[in-house]
């Protein structure tokens, strides 16, 4: 498989990943409080990556950029 360089790409791939640790870390480990935010936090990156897209205003975009970054 190759690299992914699209940073939509890239965002998805990573949100892939949180997933299984999430679950990884909700079934073996049985850790609910920390997986949880670990799993809003790494997915909100392509959430906000997404929303830049759609953004009307350069200071819009900008925002949701940075929020991701």
């Amino acid at each position: 498989m190759s690299k992914p360089n699209n940073i939509k790409e890239r965002s998805f791939a990573f949100a892939i990943r949180i997933v299984k640790a999430y679950q990884y870390l909700t079934k073996e480990k049985k850790e609910y409080v920390l997986s949880k935010q670990l799993l809003r936090s790494g997915t909100s990156i392509g959430a906000n990556l997404a929303e830049s897209m759609g953004a009307q205003l350069n200071a819009d975009f900008l925002a949701r950029i940075t929020i991701s970054y």
